[in-house]
């Protein structure tokens, strides 16, 4: 579905309908969420699992551990140690 173009209208409310076709290639049903960035003139529409497993990438370049979490409760059982 590369570069596949479809027009669409602005309708009342700022809202647009998303073609069924690129519905069914994103799997996107009535509810789901979706993350909207304005980059260089473009709207981009992507799904929120997509958009969250991409922020999740660029984190995991910078980061060596993998869950900050663990990280997180570690470092405040040391410091209640300490206290």
């Amino acid at each position: 579905m590369a570069n596949q173009k479809n027009m669409t209208k602005i309708t009342e409310g700022g809202r647009i309908l998303i073609p069924v076709e690129y519905r069914r290639a994103l799997n996107l049903e009535v509810g789901d969420e979706v993350v909207c960035i304005l980059d260089e003139g473009e709207i981009r529409i992507i799904p929120r699992p997509e958009a969250f497993r991409r922020a999740q990438n660029i984190i995991g370049r910078y980061v060596k551990s993998r869950s900050l979490a663990d990280e997180l409760i570690s470092q405040r059982r040391e410091e209640a140690h300490n206290e």
